[in-house]
């Protein structure tokens, strides 16, 4: 069975929205770090606009607000930052507003350590 082709006032449809969430994700705003004794912190502001895009799965039903994403969940939103965040913390009031931790003493993995990791997986 073949694929109907995408009509060009679908594609154009298609294209503009892709440009408005990319608009969106350079909304994306980054704290600055701060610390304590043991964990370094920072929030991240996602457009409220951008709300809507969320995987329905993401949501905690009972709060209405994000539930705590695990790494590749928070990536696959747009949000770029570096190695070892934790998103630890949801603050219901403003389910735009994610808050990460990580170690005060983090040091990323070498690459060596992570082919390691990756060949006893398989």
């Amino acid at each position: 069975m073949s694929a109907v082709p995408e009509s060009s006032e679908e594609n154009s449809k298609r294209q503009a929205e892709q440009r408005k969430l990319e608009e969106i994700l350079e909304k994306i705003n980054y704290s600055d770090r701060y610390t304590d004794d043991i964990f370094e912190y920072r929030h991240v502001i996602l457009p409220k606009q951008l709300l809507k895009y969320i995987p329905e799965e993401f949501w905690d039903q009972r709060t209405g607000a994000l539930r705590l994403l695990e790494d590749e969940e928070w990536r696959s939103l747009g949000i770029k930052q570096s190695l070892g965040w934790e998103h630890y913390e949801v603050h219901v009031p403003e389910p735009h507003v994610l808050l990460f931790r990580r170690s005060k003493d983090y040091v990323p993995p070498t690459l060596s350590t992570l082919r390691a990791k990756e060949a006893r997986r398989k």
